[in-house]
Formats: structure tokens, C-alpha cells, sequence
């Protein structure tokens, strides 16, 4: 099966199983799902690709094996991301942007698990950057640690299994075979939906708020009655 690059070759879904197999898969899965590294990682389009090899026979493993595998190392990289979390604190917040390290995607995750709460970690799964830093935002807010484990068992099954499954099920369909360029990038752009639906939501509401200053400021202005007003002059004539 030869499929179309999304971005540098050595991201490609395809390649990165058929250089790495599983264990390249079961690596990545955990890096995006807690390091602060793993964030530009195919996870979506990855697990989805993975599924579909299993079904065609090229992943020579089992599917419940991958499955369980994937969700173990989505768990566990959350679990990593939360005690990093803890450890460093208020100072993520501090830390300067760098080639792979931007303020903006951890300020993004604190928006989005303020908003959120617990479940956040449940939702997050299925937005890319987001589900990196969100359980490290939950670390550094000392989110109730028996809470988290159960989110995060929950959020890391629901999506690695899923998305595996979803795969696993797409791919024994000849249309999905022969379209297979197509389905990665369409996988790839509703998995970003959510992030464009938030920053057009952010977008509209900055606008809203500079108008409904602006209008403030004309009505204050209009309404202040300067030194000799209407008043003084008609008092003056």
C-alpha cells in the first residue's frame, strides 16, 4: 500500500510502520500523548493507518494486541506528561518559545482544560497539539490524582482503540484501499477542525469585545460636558 505523504516523508503514516512496526508506533503513540516534543506527531492518521494494515494482514499482530498496546502507551504517556506536569510547575509558563516549543500550545491546553475541567483529558485525545500538553496542564494545576487516572484510562482506551478499530473496520472496504491518500488527509483535517472552529470562536470574540470598547469609549466621550460647555455659553450671551 503506498499512501501520500502528509508533510516530510518520514512523517507518513506508512512509512513510519513499515520503517518501525509496532514498537515505532506503540513510541510515537506515547511521545505525543505527554512529551512536549511529541506534539507535531501523526497520531490520528497514524492509529488509523495501523488499524488498516492490521486488517490487510501487512502488521503481522494481532488486532486486540494492538489495540491494547496502543492504549497502554497512550495511558502511560499521559501519566508522564502529568507528573512532568507537577514537577516543573508555574515555570512552563515561563519557559521561551523555541524550534520545538511554542507558549501559545500551552497556554491553548490551559484554555481548553480550564474550560473543560476533568473531561478535558477525555475530549483532548481527539484535538492534535492539545492532547500533548493537556495532561501536563493537569499536572501543573495538581488536578486530583485518582481523577486523572480514571480520565486517563479513559481518554487514552476511547481514542487509541478507536481510531485503531475505526481503521481496522475502514479498511477491509476496497473504496478505502484505493483511496487511502484521501481518507489520511480528510482524517487529518477533522482532526484539526476542532482547533479552526476554536481559533475562528477566539477570532470573533476579540472583534466583539475591541467594538464593545470602542462603542464605551465614544459614549463616554460624548457624554462629558467639557469646561464651558452648551451651558457657560448660553450663559454668556
Amino acid at each position: 500500500m503506498t499512501t501520500l505523504a502528509l508533510g516530510p516523508s518520514w512523517l507518513d503514516p506508512d512509512y513510519l510502520i513499515g520503517t518501525f512496526g509496532l514498537i515505532g508506533v506503540l513510541v510515537i503513540v506515547f511521545a505525543e500523548s505527554g512529551l512536549l516534543i511529541g506534539f507535531f506527531l501523526p497520531g490520528d492518521s497514524l492509529l488509523f493507518t495501523t488499524g488498516l494494515l492490521v486488517t490487510s494482514g501487512t502488521l503481522k499482530s494481532p488486532l486486540w494486541l494492538v489495540c491494547t498496546l496502543v492504549a497502554l502507551a497512550a495511558i502511560i504517556g499521559d501519566q508522564v506528561g502529568y507528573l512532568f506536569g507537577r514537577k516543573v510547575g508555574p515555570s512552563l509558563f515561563k519557559r521561551p518559545d523555541s524550534k520545538l516549543f511554542k507558549q501559545e500550545n500551552v497556554e491553548k491546553a490551559h484554555e481548553f482544560f480550564e474550560k473543560y475541567g476533568p473531561k478535558s483529558l477525555v475530549l483532548a485525545r481527539f484535538v492534535p497539539v492539545v492532547r500533548t500538553f493537556t495532561p501536563i496542564i493537569a499536572g501543573v494545576s495538581r488536578m486530583n490524582y485518582r481523577s486523572f487516572i480514571i480520565f486517563n484510562i479513559v481518554g487514552g482506551t476511547l481514542w487509541g482503540v478507536g481510531v485503531t478499530l475505526l481503521g481496522a473496520a475502514l479498511g477491509k472496504i476496497e473504496f478505502v484501499h484505493k483511496n487511502i491518500e484521501m481518507i489520511l488527509i480528510a482524517i487529518v483535517l477533522i482532526s484539526v477542525l476542532p482547533i479552526v472552529i476554536e481559533f475562528l470562536r477566539a477570532r470573533s470574540k476579540s472583534k466583539k469585545a475591541a467594538r464593545t470598547a470602542d462603542g464605551a469609549d465614544g459614549t463616554s466621550v460624548s457624554s462629558e460636558t467639557p469646561p464651558g460647555g452648551p451651558r457657560g455659553r448660553h450663559a454668556k450671551r
